[in-house]
């Protein structure tokens, strides 16, 4: 078999498939962001199928939590807002810091009006 077969025969593999699933997780942060900025999800390692059904899950999750909010006495834990389906090119939001109370206290200075 030739190399240029082996090649063609990969690149049409499904996206569920273990060798592209495997090659999907090898991917670097900056390849991750390369192929989100440039790539065309119609050649995307998921199927658009896929990408529907990831933002359907999506939604339903997003809806179950708002319902348990809305209907929750305000007492005891705040469930956890659901994170999205990891999608391939698509790399996690990176966790944000508390603000420092210097940070709050200008932040509140500014937004009465006041100049730092």
């Amino acid at each position: 078999m030739s190399s240029r077969r082996l090649r063609v025969l990969i690149q049409h593999l499904p996206p569920e498939s273990a060798t592209m699933t495997a090659l999907r997780n090898a991917l670097s942060a900056e390849e991750y962001e390369r192929q989100a900025r440039g790539g065309k999800p119609e050649e995307g390692r998921w199927s658009m199928g896929e990408q529907l059904l990831a933002g359907i899950s999506d939604g339903i999750r997003e809806l179950q939590y708002i319902l348990v909010v809305a209907n929750s006495n305000g007492k005891g834990r705040k469930p956890r807002r659901p994170e999205p389906i990891r999608r391939p090119g698509v790399t996690p939001k990176p966790e944000r810091e508390p603000m420092s109370d210097t940070a709050a206290e200008r932040l509140f200075t500014l937004i009465n009006g006041g100049a730092s």
